[in-house]
């Protein structure tokens, strides 16, 4: 009987997928799903597991669905190849699945910048607090939206995770500029999509909004110079955002 599937899935992730894979091997399956994969990543799956998909999704959504349809554990936990899994989280994760009194979990999350932990400032699409990430089969669905799409959840929601996963979230000032660049692009592709009616000024009022929620509200001034740097980052994903769906797209 398959009690626990872990689903990994991945985009050009050969630096980061062993270590993810090692920390995730107490799973009686793995699915990786391979989204427009060039580089190794395919080579290090099979040594690990039989059960890989590679493929071509624009929408975040999709790809994630397509790949919780090929689990067939009782149990799933979905990580991405840039998080790892203590011993003790791995404990946790066997006991609640013993236990089987709920039906999905919140995770809680460590971020990391390079080496360091930054545990203040996170949100607002930048890094994450916690997620539902753990999860009976079925009792999990993702909208059809290319970033950060929408979840939805469907019966007991059981206490949260004591143990948090570890999210090495970006390396260095460029990659977290590199993130937003790219979630910003695929957002562009939302609005354009729901024939969005945002204004200018909206988004340059949530400049303000944003930022002081990342740096005050969720404490990032804590973290001194990264913690200012990723309120910034949250302040201007929206504008940004809209300015390509405007100039970029819809013309």
């Amino acid at each position: 009987m398959i009690n626990l599937s872990v689903l990994i899935i991945v985009h050009n992730e050969e630096k980061q997928l062993k270590d993810c894979l090692d920390t995730v091997s107490f799973a009686d399956e793995l699915v990786i799903v391979l989204d427009k994969c060039s580089d190794r990543s395919k080579q290090i799956s099979k040594k690990f597991t039989k059960k890989i998909y590679s493929g071509s999704w624009d929408i975040e959504g999709r790809r994630r669905n397509f790949g919780l349809k090929k689990c067939i554990g009782k149990w799933i936990l979905e990580i991405d190849a840039d998080e790892r899994v203590s011993i003790k989280m791995k404990n946790e994760i066997i006991q609640i699945i013993k236990k089987n009194d709920s039906d999905w979990h919140l995770i809680n999350v460590d971020n990391f910048f390079g080496d360091r932990l930054i545990k203040y400032g996170w949100g607002a699409y930048i890094g994450k607090s916690s997620y539902a990430g753990l999860f009976k089969k079925d009792a999990k669905k993702w909208g059809n939206q290319r970033v950060h799409p929408k979840i939805f959840l469907k019966g007991k929601q059981g206490l949260s995770l004591k143990n948090n996963l570890k999210h090495f979230y970006c390396k260095s000032v460029s990659d977290l500029f590199c993130k937003l660049d790219s979630y910003s692009s695929a957002r562009a592709k939302d609005l354009n999509e729901m024939n969005s009616n945002e204004t200018l000024f909206r988004n340059i009022r949530r400049i303000f909004s944003r930022f002081w929620k990342s740096f005050i509200l969720r404490k990032g001034f804590k973290e001194k110079r990264i913690g200012f740097l990723i309120a910034i980052v949250a302040a201007l994903y929206p504008l940004i955002s809209f300015l390509k769906y405007k100039i970029e797209i819809k013309k």
